[in-house]
């Protein structure tokens, strides 16, 4: 049956659609323009760092200002080109064939912050985002590296209390300001995370201020660690 779809409906790149061979994503040339990022990152959010990476964690000049209220973080790409692209396809294009290939990425990036028995917890959407859009992709996100990695994925573990306002254009205080107590544990569900190593899943990380009030909710619900890991991260002079 799959060979038959794959008849019918042949895999293609996700970059420029062009078609693939196996269940390769991307097509070579797409795959060299696309913005991994490898070698030396951030300890805490994972945006990537010159040198060569070493045993010693190091920090971002934004994490050396910012105190993260998680323990470690990582992203699979820098959001930019196609990775960008990939992001939005799956955000608001239902580009479900996204997931697959995010889910090892997700799992490449994080071998550091996703210990065995780490439970999965998605960065929730309001509920009135989730009429329009009609899905969470962070929620599509975790449950598919679940699958891949074999973890525990709770989606609903936390709930977003009120509706923030679009993020895009805010500046990083202003976000700050925007999440400051919008996301808390789920009234039943949320005393799941007590005692667990969280680890926070979304599409993308820009400021940290969404992971910062999802994981101060987790710490709030007695979690024992928690850390995030985003598909994509903004980053500043990369």
């Amino acid at each position: 049956m799959q060979r038959v779809v794959e008849l019918i409906y042949p895999p293609a790149c996700l970059g420029c659609g062009t078609p693939v061979a196996g269940d390769a994503p991307l097509c070579g040339p797409c795959w060299r323009e696309t913005p991994f990022i490898i070698g030396t990152c951030c300890d805490a959010c994972g945006a990537p760092l010159p040198g060569e990476p070493d045993d010693h964690p190091t920090l971002c000049d934004d994490c050396l200002r910012v105190a993260r209220p998680w323990a470690q973080g990582r992203a699979a790409l820098l959001y930019r080109g196609n990775a960008r692209r990939m992001v939005l396809g799956l955000k608001h294009g239902d580009r479900a064939e996204v997931l697959r290939p995010a889910a090892r990425w997700l799992a490449a990036a994080g071998q550091e912050v996703l210990a065995p028995g780490a439970l999965l917890v998605p960065v929730p959407a309001h509920w009135l985002r989730l009429l329009s859009r009609r899905y969470n992709q962070a929620a599509l996100l975790a449950h598919a590296l679940a699958r891949h990695i074999g973890a525990q994925c709770c989606p609903d573990a936390l709930i977003r209390r009120r509706r923030t306002p679009a993020l895009e254009g805010l500046g990083r205080d202003e976000r700050f300001r925007a999440l400051a107590g919008a996301i808390a544990p789920h009234p039943r569900r949320g005393k799941l995370l007590a005692g667990r190593e969280v680890v926070l899943i979304d599409d993308v990380m820009t400021s940290g201020a969404t992971f910062a009030a999802a994981a101060e909710a987790c710490h709030a619900a007695g979690a024992a660690k928690v850390c995030v890991l985003a598909l994509a991260r903004v980053a500043k002079n990369v």
